[in-house]
């Protein structure tokens, strides 16, 4: 579809007349631009937004993200694509699936910064996951704050409780303690060797 339209083409999309074009021009309802030879043109990205938003969201990318903390858990991720892949499918869409081996606690992981360029740069019309841990365990709220500014669709295939959260949720705290402690008492300290090997152990020998 033509952006920029002449007063005919204008009216047939809005469903009116031409002398109604013309009457809500007079009337400041709306502005045409005028050519040099006096020529009404008219923008219909203005007019019917709507219509230039479907077009856009449809060349736009789904992207199905999945993770796992380690590469462990290497079965575990490939289980995760091929849900996404299958769902992915049967709706008939284009897409891409970006896979992320690291903690949910981490921000720097390649997948995910490939995901958020692509939203930031209008690349990326709709997320998949398949819980909302798969993205982050803190901080994917604010993820979806920034699809939604977008305009980006988000689907969570999976609402109830992640298979494998007591696990991922164990790593990503020893993670925590592990950044926060070497803060506190230094990266090399006793004391801060003795609070992580304690805390490992309290997790190795709690009933999952």
């Amino acid at each position: 579809m033509e952006r920029i339209v002449g007063i005919s083409e204008a009216a047939d999309v809005l469903g009116v007349s031409i002398s109604t074009l013309r009457r809500w021009e007079a009337a400041g309802k709306l502005v045409a631009e005028h050519t040099p030879g006096g020529h009404r043109r008219y923008d219909l990205a203005k007019l019917r937004p709507e219509l230039f938003r479907a077009a856009e969201a449809a060349s736009r990318k789904t992207i199905a993200y999945a993770r796992v903390s380690s590469h462990d858990q290497k079965d575990d991720l490939e289980r995760q694509k091929q849900v996404l892949e299958r769902y992915c499918a049967r709706q008939g869409w284009m897409f891409e699936v970006v896979a992320d081996f690291g903690s949910g606690m981490n921000y720097h992981k390649k997948g995910l910064k490939k995901l958020l360029g692509g939203i930031l740069a209008d690349e990326v019309g709709r997320l998949v996951i398949a819980h909302k841990d798969r993205l982050l365990r803190i901080g994917a709220e604010l993820v979806f704050a920034i699809c939604e500014a977008k305009k980006v669709e988000v689907v969570i295939l999976n609402q109830g409780e992640d298979t494998t959260f007591e696990e991922d949720l164990a790593k990503d705290v020893l993670e925590i303690i592990t950044v926060f402690s070497a803060r506190l008492y230094g990266s090399r300290s006793h004391k801060n060797q003795k609070l992580l090997d304690d805390l490992k152990r309290a997790v190795e020998e709690s009933p999952q």
